[in-house]
């Protein structure tokens, strides 16, 4: 007897090209950087912020999430970020400083990770609530000094404190990823 055919059409991939989606807008978005056309980076810059939200909570929801998406998703963020601190610190808008802090950050998180993995046990990518708040405020931040750049608003305390805030949050998160890895590995040898 043949297997019964279902009409039913499998969209657990929806999460994963949301997620690649967001980080094949990273190259348009440096691009309008480049040519200082920061209102249509903004637009794409917010999409590609929104879709990560969107591919969480479908994955979520559905029960869709998948070790790809695992990867794909917290890749796409930190890409996004990395190079838009990168550029925007390039062309003048954010203090250098900042970015190599932020990217340096990443990084950090990265190769822990990967360390982690291989060398203690799987690691399961949960990020933390100061992890997220992070994230959180380094697309905010992004956002005002984009707005700044293209439109003049907000004004350059705001940007100064949410800037102060994302670097409040990188090292915290920094510290907390890291002093958790270590904690854990502690315990499992």
């Amino acid at each position: 007897m043949a297997p019964e055919k279902t009409n039913k059409m499998d969209l657990s991939w929806i999460p994963n090209a949301i997620s690649l989606s967001r980080i094949l807008l990273i190259a348009p978005i440096i691009i309008l950087f480049v040519n200082n056309e920061f209102g249509w980076a903004l637009a794409l810059f917010t999409i590609a912020g929104l879709s990560d939200g969107i591919d969480g909570y479908i994955a979520k929801k559905y029960h869709w999430d998948t070790r790809l998406g695992a990867f794909l998703d917290p890749a796409g963020d930190k890409l996004l970020v990395a190079w838009s601190f990168g550029t925007l610190a390039y062309l003048g808008h954010i203090p250098v400083w900042l970015a190599i802090i932020v990217i340096l950050r990443d990084v950090v998180i990265v190769a822990g990770s990967f360390m982690y993995h291989y060398m203690v046990r799987r690691l399961e990518g949960d990020p933390t609530f100061i992890s997220k708040l992070n994230t959180g405020l380094e697309f905010a931040f992004l956002i005002f000094v984009m707005s700044r750049a293209g439109f003049g608003w907000p004004d350059d305390i705001t940007v100064t404190v949410v800037g102060a805030a994302v670097l409040v949050t990188v090292v915290i998160s920094g510290y907390d990823y890291v002093s958790n890895w270590i904690l854990s590995a502690r315990t499992e040898v």
